[in-house]
């Protein structure tokens, strides 16, 4: 079969396609560290950290994107093609068991004031927790890449985000770039 990649993900995805066959969890975990570190805690902008995330939006996460129904990077389609369910359900555990990020710095109080307005008129700690720590398939935000946040919550707003919750697009709809980026600098700076 002759596979043909383009673009900046090519040499990656190639990669995790030559090596997708039966993978044991620590040659599995080798992948998942080339983008999100090797303790879950991505280096690389606009790739979001996994440490401490919960296991159940870890799992979901997973096989969303293994089914295709979220759509990421080339790279992760094609590293989770194929895997089995206690793969996957071995890989949420072991990104939920690490320890979460640490914060980006300390906010503003001037950030800090208003990213907690808005997110209480948004209702974001009705479901992230008032601490942004996340709870079953409800991810964490706290210490999560700035860059990132902002991305997600720009496509949920948008309706730009496949396999996306239809609650975030409604909470963030509206929602002005200059005030997500408030949001996106105060939840990556909360432990």
């Amino acid at each position: 079969m002759l596979l043909r990649f383009t673009g900046r993900w090519a040499w990656l995805t190639a990669l995790f396609v030559s090596a997708a066959g039966a993978q044991s969890i620590p040659e599995r975990l080798a992948q998942c560290a080339a983008c999100h570190g090797a303790e879950g805690v991505s280096a690389i902008s606009g790739t979001p950290s996994l440490a401490g995330q919960p296991e159940l939006f870890m799992e979901n996460q997973l096989v969303l994107i293994r089914e295709g129904v979220r759509e990421v990077a080339p790279a992760m389609a094609a590293a989770l093609n194929g895997v089995k369910d206690a793969d996957i359900r071995a890989l949420a555990r072991h990104f939920a068991a690490l320890k979460p990020p640490p914060p980006a710095g300390k906010p503003d109080a001037g950030t800090a004031r208003r990213a907690r307005e808005l997110s209480r008129k948004a209702h974001c700690g009705s479901c992230h927790l008032p601490d942004f720590s996340g709870r079953d398939q409800i991810p964490r935000l706290a210490g999560q890449r700035e860059e990132y946040l902002l991305e997600a919550m720009r496509a949920y707003r948008d309706n730009r985000r496949s396999g996306g919750d239809t609650i975030m697009a409604a909470s963030l709809y509206g929602i002005a770039d200059a005030d997500l980026q408030v949001l996106a600098r105060f939840l990556a700076r909360l432990p």
